[in-house]
Order: structure tokens, then sequence, then C-alpha cells
């Protein structure tokens, strides 16, 4: 067994220098623990993150120094390898990860310290051009951050700082098609990444999986496999059990719960598995959905929600930031969204309200907090 030592990520440098020597065998990190903090992890474990995630089950993944290496060196064979910026938590995978691929490639990561903001990006990201103007730049970001840069992609150092970067890795969440768009428009090259903790973070780039990644779909769930998947949950081997499986021929599968399919090589994710309604009798995708609500204009940070309804059993409901409405009153602005979602699914899946408030409450990663926005969409009927 490995001793696991309690580790903040409140100060990236002091993260970095654990990390690394985590990394070559030291003492393993426990990230975000929650509950009694164990001693001891399996040998080999570099990190071990504790996160109630945006489903509320609370886990502990143990991440072992090959894992998180085999993640960041697939990345930097997709993208290339240079200079990164941390904007995240370091105490969330997509963070780490960032740390880890700085650590591989020889640099020190530029920090944006404080709140986020498109001015201290900006800041921030001529920072990291000044630190050595040989390096390509990277950062990762979730969408709520590109959202905030695009609105502000005219303000003093913005669009410059964006368009610098060789990779802007996108993940935490689906990215809206329309912010994709602006991006590119603005000459910003976004990577969209699908992943999680339990596979060091994003392995499909852009749809396609990285190099040593194989996806799958069985039964409509993605199962992913690579030598950059968890070893499991720390003090739950039934949880283990269930999450990651072996094949017929001994390939170890993590089984995501999102559902999905792979089409000539392209994954495609639909949603959560879990993250279904069933309204009228039928049952409903919350985030095909919310992806679906999120391409109507001033709606492309929207969050849906179910709530319980007198009428249907269930129903969905949409969150978004006011001031988002384009000058559309609130009763238009639910009616062009309920039309685009009969169109595509049918009427039964269209939202029943909109919920209209200052901003939507988050995670630390950065991530809806939708446990929280369903309940204050639940006591506003």
């Amino acid at each position: 067994m490995t001793r696991l030592v309690p580790t903040s990520a409140d100060d990236p440098a002091v993260l970095t220098e654990q990390l690394r020597r985590a990394l070559d065998g030291g003492p393993a990190l426990g990230l975000g623990m929650l509950g009694d903090q164990p001693e001891a992890a399996p040998d080999g474990t570099a990190v071990v993150i504790g996160t109630s995630g945006s489903t509320g089950i609370p886990k502990r993944v143990v991440l072992s120094g090959e894992a998180l290496r085999a993640g960041a060196e697939a990345t930097a064979a997709r993208v290339g390898e240079g200079r990164w910026l941390l904007a995240l938590p370091g105490g969330y995978v997509a963070g780490l990860q960032v740390l880890v691929r700085s650590i591989l490639a020889g640099t020190e990561p530029v920090v944006l310290s404080g709140a986020f903001s498109p001015t201290a990006f900006a800041e921030a990201t001529l920072t990291n051009l000044r630190a050595d103007a040989a390096d390509q730049l990277y950062t990762s970001l979730v969408p709520a951050q590109v959202a905030a840069l695009l609105a502000a992609i005219d303000e003093p150092g913005v669009r410059a700082a964006l368009q610098v970067y060789r990779a802007i890795l996108v993940g935490g969440q689906a990215l809206p098609e329309v912010l994709r768009e602006q991006a590119a428009d603005a000459g910003v090259h976004l990577v969209r990444t699908y992943g999680s903790t339990e596979t060091s973070g994003g392995c499909v780039y852009d749809g396609i999986p990285l190099d040593t990644v194989n996806v799958r779909a069985v039964d409509g769930e993605l199962r992913i496999a690579g030598p950059m998947l968890a070893d499991g949950y720390l003090g739950d081997p039934t949880l283990t059990d269930l999450t990651f499986e072996r094949d017929e021929r001994g390939i170890r599968w993590y089984r995501t719960g999102d559902l999905g399919f792979v089409e000539d090589g392209i994954v495609r994710v639909h949603g959560r598995a879990d993250n279904v309604i069933v309204s009228g009798g039928i049952n409903v995708s919350l985030d095909r959905v919310e992806q679906i609500v999120r391409r109507v204009p001033g709606l492309t940070s929207a969050v849906v929600v179910g709530v319980e309804d007198d009428r249907w059993g269930e129903a969905s409901v949409i969150v978004a930031v006011r001031g988002e409405a384009l000058r559309r009153s609130e009763a238009e602005q639910l009616e062009h969204a309920r039309d685009a979602v009969a169109a595509e699914i049918g009427k039964h899946a269209r939202p029943a309200r909109l919920v209209l408030v200052d901003e939507l409450t988050t995670l630390p990663s950065g991530k809806p907090d939708r446990d929280a926005i369903g309940h204050l969409a639940a006591q506003l009927r």
C-alpha cells in the first residue's frame, strides 16, 4: 500500500511539486476527500480524487501515475505540448491534468489567480506569452468560461488572448454549437473534449478517441478502454466492479453511464442514462432537451432540469440567466425553445416553463450544480 496524504489544491505551485513527487512514486495525494481520510491507497496510486460530481454521488477515484501520464501523453500526441494556463481548480481532473501535462513537458504553468474573468484571462495569457515566446500555448476551460470570454471578446486584449492559444480544450459538459461557431468565426481554436475523472480527464477530442483509447457502445451505453483508466474507487469494491469490467478478451472497460454511439470512428454523446424523466408515461432525456434548447439564441448556457408535475407526473424546466433573452419576452423565448424541442423530439418533450435567474449555481469544478438548480426550479412553481 502507498501512503495517502491529504492535499489542498489552493496553492497550485505547492500542488505541482507534490504531484511531481507522486508521479515519481512518492506519497499519493488525496484531493477533495470526503468523510474520514484513509491513510493508504493501492500501490502505484498517484492521486485519489474525492468528488460528489454533478450527480451528488460521493466517489473516491483512484488514479495511478501510469494512468495520469497516459492521458497527458495522449493529449500531447494529439494537440502538441508547450506551456499551459491553469484556469480551473487543480483539485479537479481537468485542472490536475494541466499540471501533469506541464510537468511532462518540462514547463511551468501560469496560474490564473482569483476569480475568473475575461480581463484576468487576458492578463494571465500575456504573462504566459512573456514566459517563453517560443512555446505553444494551451489551456483548458469549461463552457461557461468560454461563453464569458466570447461575450467579452471586444474588450481590450480578450480577442488576442483567445487567438494565441494553439488549442483550448473545453470539457466538463457539452459545448453548445453556437459557442463553437462563434469561436470559429473569431479565429479561436476550441477542442471539444469528452471524458471523466475515471478516464484521467478528456480522452475523446472533437469526437475522435485519442490514439490509445477505444470507445464502443453496448446497449446504447458508451464504454471506454485505455491505459488512462482509473484503478477504481477507494474502499468501494462493489462500485468498482459495477463500473469497470473485463470483456471476453480480458480488456478492461469503463462503463460511462452516458448514452451514445460510435459511427465511422466518431463518438456521439446523447447524455446521461440516468438524467431522464417520465412525462406522461414517455421517457424524456433532459440532456437531449438541453442540447436543443442551447441552440436557441439567448439560451446557450441554459440548464434543463426535471420537476414534479401535477398533470404529467414529471416535466422539464429551462433555467437560464436573466438578460440573455436577446430582447425577447420570457413567453416568446419559452415558445421558441418549445417549438425547437417539438420539431426534433416531439411535443411530449417540450419544456413546461422557463425560469430566469441572476446567475446559475455552479460546482467548484465550474459545472452547473444541477441539484441546486433543480430545487430552485421546483420551488418557483
